[in-house]
C-alpha cells in the first residue's frame, strides 16, 4: 500500500506541531474544518455536483397521468338484485356498483423536438386518455404510437413543436460503481431528482411476466418510487442510459434495488415501432436452463457456464439446425453466454432472419453450429414427494418405472420415455425428481420404455454425475444424478 504524504504547512499558515493542533481538537467545528483542509490536500476527490446535469435535463422530463376505464364490482347486478345490496355500498356505487375511473401517474421523456415521448408501458397500458404535463406547465394530451409489452416500452406523441429534448447515450458499456441520476415524478412530486451508483448491468428479473426474459435491465441503488417509472436514467453528461422502470420492494417503496431497460435497447424499439409499427425478436426455438456444477460435470465441462438445451421445438430454427436436447449453448454470435439467462437477451435483440454462429458443447466436445434466426412469435412464450423408504437392492437409482400409457403419450405429446411411479431414497430423490415425472434420457441416451430404461441403469458409470432429461407439467429440464458405488 502507497502511503501519501500531505504537506499541511503551507496551508495551514505556518508549521503544524502538536501543541498548534490541541485547542482545534477541543472544538468540534474547527476539527471538521481541520479535516476538510487535510481531505483537500490529499487530493480526495469530491462528491459530483449535480446542478448544472439536471438544469440541462429537467426540461424534457414529463409527468404523465393516465385515465382508465372504470371496473365493475358488482358484474351483471340486475335490477332486482340490485335491492339486495347493502345501502352503504349503493352510496358508494350508486350506478349499480361500477366504480369511478382509475387514475395512474408515471413520467417519461421527450426524444425529439416534434413530440416524441418515451415512457414505459406500464404506466400507458389499457389507457382511454393520456395527458403530459410539460416542464412550461402545459397539458397537452398524448396518443400512443406503439407499445411493447416485451420490453414495457411505450412511444407517445403529443402535438406539438421546438420541444426540449433529451441527449441520447450508450448503456452498453457500463459498468457497476458509475455514478447516475434519476429524473422523475415520485407519487406525483414533479421533477424529483434522485442519485446513485449503477450496482450491476445485464440482470434478468425472473419475477417479471414479460420483460424479465427479454431485457438485460441496469440494476441500481438510486432511490425510485411509484411514480418513477418511465423517467430517464442519466450520466453524468446528462445523457439518457436508462428507463426507470422496477423496483424490487417488499414495503412498496424504494430499498436500493431498482432497475432500469438500457437506453439500447429502447432506441432500437423506438426505431421499429416509428418504421414497422411493431417489434420484431429473434428466436431460436429451444427451451433452456441454467448449468449448475453437478451438470457442467455430468457434460464434460470445466465450469458452470451456458445455456443447456432441455427442449427443441418442432420446426423451429434450432431444430432445422440440428441443435440437439443435451447441448449446452456457450456463446451466440461470439458473445459468450456465461448464465442461461444471457441468451434470450442476445437472441431477442438479433434479427430476423440472419445467420447466426452458435457455439455449443456436444458430449464433451465444442462445436459451432449456423443458425438462421426466426421471429419470435408471442404465442410461444407461454408454453407429492413420496416418503422415504430404503431403496430397492435392485434399483442403483432408486426409483420405480412403467411405460407410458396411450393417454400419457396424448396428454405429453410423447413417443417414448417411462413415467416415475415412486422415487425411493437415492440419486433420483437427492436429484430432486418426483412421482409423476417422465424421464425421456440418462447420460445422452434416448428411454423408450420401462424394459430398456432398466437395462440402461445397469451399464451407467458411478462416482460421477450422469445428466437425466425430465419431462414435468409438459416443461423439459435436466437433473444431474450422482450414483455412489
Amino acid at each position: 500500500m502507497t502511503v501519501r504524504h500531505v504537506n499541511l504547512d503551507s496551508a495551514w499558515g505556518g508549521p503544524v506541531s502538536r501543541a498548534s493542533l490541541r485547542p482545534v481538537l477541543k472544538k468540534p467545528l474547527q476539527l471538521i474544518l481541520l479535516l476538510a483542509l487535510i481531505s483537500s490536500a490529499a487530493g480526495a476527490a469530491p462528491l459530483p455536483d449535480f446542478t448544472e446535469l439536471v438544469q440541462k435535463a429537467s426540461p424534457a422530463v414529463v409527468n404523465i397521468r393516465t385515465k382508465r376505464k372504470s371496473s365493475e364490482v358488482f358484474r351483471k347486478i340486475l335490477p332486482e338484485q340490485y335491492r339486495d345490496v347493502p345501502e352503504i355500498l349503493r352510496r358508494i356505487f350508486p350506478d349499480r356498483g361500477r366504480l369511478p375511473p382509475s387514475r395512474g401517474a408515471g413520467s417519461g421523456f421527450i426524444i425529439s423536438a416534434d413530440g416524441y415521448i418515451l415512457t414505459n408501458n406500464h404506466v400507458v397500458d389499457g389507457a382511454t386518455e393520456i395527458i403530459v404535463s410539460l416542464s412550461d406547465r402545459r397539458e397537452p394530451k398524448a396518443v400512443v404510437i406503439g407499445q411493447d409489452p416485451l420490453s414495457d416500452l411505450a412511444l407517445l406523441k403529443v402535438d406539438l413543436e421546438d420541444l426540449p429534448t433529451m441527449e441520447i447515450g450508450r448503456s452498453e458499456n457500463l459498468k457497476a460503481g458509475q455514478w447516475v441520476v434519476a429524473i422523475g415524478s415520485p407519487f406525483n412530486f414533479s421533477s424529483s431528482v434522485t442519485a446513485g451508483i449503477i450496482s450491476a448491468t445485464g440482470r434478468s428479473l425472473p419475477y417479471s411476466a414479460s420483460a424479465g426474459n427479454y431485457v438485460p435491465f441496469i440494476q441500481t441503488d438510486v432511490a425510485i418510487n411509484p411514480g418513477n417509472s418511465g423517467g430517464p436514467l442519466l450520466d453524468l453528461e446528462g445523457r439518457v442510459v436508462g428507463i426507470n422502470s422496477q423496483i424490487y420492494t417488499r414495503s412498496g417503496g424504494s430499498i436500493g434495488l431498482s432497475f432500469a431497460i438500457p437506453i439500447d435497447v429502447a432506441m432500437e424499439v423506438v426505431a421499429q415501432i416509428k418504421e414497422e409499427g411493431r417489434v420484431s425478436r429473434g428466436w431460436l426455438g429451444v427451451g433452456i436452463q441454467s448449468v449448475n456444477r453437478n451438470l457442467a460435470e455430468a457434460f464434460g465441462m470445466d465450469r458452470a457456464v451456458g445455456a443447456l438445451i432441455t427442449e427443441i421445438y418442432p420446426e423451429s430454427p434450432a431444430d432445422e439446425s440440428g441443435l440437439r436436447r443435451g447441448d449446452v449453448i456457450v456463446a451466440f454470435n461470439d458473445k459468450v453466454i456465461e448464465l442461461s439467462s444471457d441468451l434470450p437477451h442476445i437472441v431477442g435483440r438479433t434479427q430476423v432472419g440472419s445467420d447466426a454462429q452458435v457455439d455449443i458443447i456436444r458430449e464433451g466436445e465444442k462445436q459451432t453450429v449456423t443458425i438462421t434466426i426466426g421471429e419470435l412469435d408471442e404465442d410461444d412464450l407461454f408454453l407429492s414427494q413420496n416418503e422415504s423408504t430404503p431403496i430397492p437392492p435392485e434399483n442403483r437409482l432408486g426409483v420405480e418405472v412403467v411405460d407410458l400409457s396411450e393417454e400419457d403419450q396424448e396428454r405429453l405429446e410423447l413417443e417414448a420415455g417411462v413415467l416415475v411411479r415412486v422415487v425411493y431414497q437415492g440419486p433420483f430423490r437427492e436429484a430432486g425428481i418426483r412421482q409423476g415425472d417422465v424421464i425421456t434420457m440418462i447420460h445422452g441416451q434416448r428411454v423408450t420404455d420401462a424394459r430398456q430404461f432398466r437395462q440402461l441403469v445397469g451399464t451407467l458409470p458411478g462416482n460421477r454425475a450422469l445428466p437425466v432429461r425430465v419431462i414435468r407439467g409438459r416443461r423439459a429440464t435436466f437433473y444431474a444424478i450422482r450414483i455412489v458405488e
